[in-house]
């Protein structure tokens, strides 16, 4: 009876690692992914570049800092707005605008 507890004890373990496994690549990686080509993205940003804010704005970099920005928004050169790099959520480059 003691062999038969212990060998179901081992494919309980078993089992909870391929669930595990399971998990870290429907849910943990992609995050992980996105997440890497999201700060690549920052990174490589610089004035100049079009951007779409988090909230949904559209508007040039017009001045970065290590972890700022300002925007300027519209027509309107009085609307410059400081905003943090994490509140970008797409970047175009000046060259693909002109384009």
């Amino acid at each position: 009876m003691e062999a038969n507890g212990a060998a179901s004890m081992g494919m309980m373990i078993l089992w909870m690692v391929v669930i595990f496994g399971i998990m870290y690549f429907l849910m943990i990686r992609p995050q992980k992914k996105e997440q890497k080509r999201l700060q690549t993205m920052l990174n490589s940003m610089e004035v100049g570049d079009s951007v779409v804010t988090t909230s949904g704005f559209y508007g040039v970099v017009i001045d970065m800092t290590e972890e700022d920005v300002i925007v300027e928004f519209g027509n309107n050169k009085n609307c410059r707005i400081p905003m943090r790099k994490q509140a970008i959520a797409e970047v175009e480059k000046a060259e693909q605008a002109t384009a």
